[in-house]
């Protein structure tokens, strides 16, 4: 879980919007994609390794992991938001 405090600075380095924590609704999808090997992301590299927690970008488009409590906000790294 990331400061209520910190994650206000966050944004998406991409598009500048806000960023929340991912849902477990959300987490799930991203982590189905993923072990079923449809889940690439942004810099076009395939995401094998399922992620713990994630943030979303407010209009719920992309996803960026957090690897060891650490948000990660590297364009290249984002998933687009599964469809259900």
């Amino acid at each position: 879980m990331i400061d209520p405090n910190f994650l206000r600075l966050l944004v998406c380095p991409a598009s500048r919007q806000p960023l929340r924590q991912a849902s477990p609704t959300e987490l799930e999808a991203v982590n189905r994609a993923i072990r079923g090997g449809a889940a690439s992301n942004r810099g076009g590299a395939k995401v094998s390794t399922p992620w713990a927690d994630a943030l979303v970008t407010a209009d719920s488009t992309w996803l960026y992991p957090i690897q060891d409590g650490f948000p990660i906000l590297v364009s290249a790294e984002a998933i687009a938001t599964p469809t259900r």
